[in-house]
């Protein structure tokens, strides 16, 4: 039988569900696992929360599933909830250690930070796909959270809101910053995930199972590699400059010349061999990817003769 998540909408609710204390701010909280252990009533249930977490873990406990390997997170580093999203109260108290900020997203509904909020991808990310940190990193994130802590335990007045939502944004930068080494660090997982990926397109394109199923799509590719779309997007991104639906056109193009070798195939052919519904479309693109239409593309394959 199904068992809907338990629902948050606000952040003093779900402190009172695991008896934890009142947020100091009705919009924004920082637990300090150290001197405060949740309530496991609700152990192995499912909540879903309006607002943001942030976890932060001196050291995660025993192996996580990293991409197409696993990696000991014994080192420890951040992971992250969006909003709406599904998390699961897990019953061994030694999960509850470090720091876990949570944050409205009313918090900074009129800063302009609101409207850069969709620019941290990694509160898209998998847990599997958490944020490993250095000593030194953490040092770095600690001292923010410490400054957060501080700030909310500060007298409010008319510049603690803009203090907090500027210590907010200091971490996501970081953040931001940690991954992109993260990317380039691990680089021999990464460049795996890459192949496989490039695997899966050209046995696509290869088997004609484009012409059944279509176009591939950042979810199935996504799926097929067992990581979350914004993790992949951001990843090639970092590593290639490219994002995976660029990745998918690049290789359909790099396909499209191959057939086009091919005197006996139309360039319509040629387009739902691909996956497209409608050879404008594939012309479309075609076009905007290399700079000439198929047609004049084709050309250039002609032999000029005596």
């Amino acid at each position: 039988m199904h068992v809907q998540p338990v629902i948050f909408e606000n952040i003093a609710a779900l402190m009172q569900r695991v008896g934890l204390p009142s947020p100091l701010h009705p919009l924004i909280t920082l637990v300090n696992y150290d001197e405060y252990k949740p309530g496991l009533a609700d152990a192995g249930s499912q909540y879903l929360l309006h607002f943001y977490k942030i976890a932060f873990k001196l050291r995660f406990n025993g192996k996580a599933k990293y991409g197409p390997g696993s990696y000991d997170f014994r080192d420890g580093g951040l992971a992250f909830v969006g909003p709406n999203q599904i998390v699961e109260l897990s019953n061994d108290l030694e999960e509850h250690e470090g720091y876990a900020l949570y944050f409205h997203p009313d918090l900074f509904y009129k800063n302009p930070l609101a409207a850069r909020m969709h620019r941290y991808g990694f509160f898209s990310y998998s847990v599997s796909e958490a944020l490993f940190l250095s000593e030194k990193e953490k040092r770095v994130i600690k001292s923010v959270f410490e400054s957060i802590a501080t700030e909310l335990e500060t007298q409010t007045d008319h510049f603690s809101l803009d203090v907090l939502v500027s210590q907010i944004e200091l971490l996501l930068h970081h953040c931001n910053r940690f991954y992109n080494r993260q990317f380039l660090t691990r680089n021999v997982v990464h460049h795996d995930l890459i192949d496989h990926m490039n695997s899966f397109l050209n046995e696509r394109f290869e088997k004609k199972e484009a012409l059944v199923s279509g176009l591939p799509t950042t979810q199935e590719i996504a799926a097929h590699l067992k990581v979350s779309q914004r993790y992949l997007s951001d990843m090639l991104k970092s590593l290639t400059g490219q994002t995976t639906q660029q990745h998918i056109h690049s290789k359909m193009v790099e396909k499209a010349k191959e057939l086009f070798g091919n005197d006996s195939l139309t360039t319509a052919d040629v387009a739902y061999a691909l996956g497209f519904e409608h050879p404008q479309s594939f012309n479309k693109l075609f076009k905007q990817k290399t700079g000439m239409s198929p047609a004049a593309f084709r050309k250039l394959l002609t032999p000029i003769s005596n």
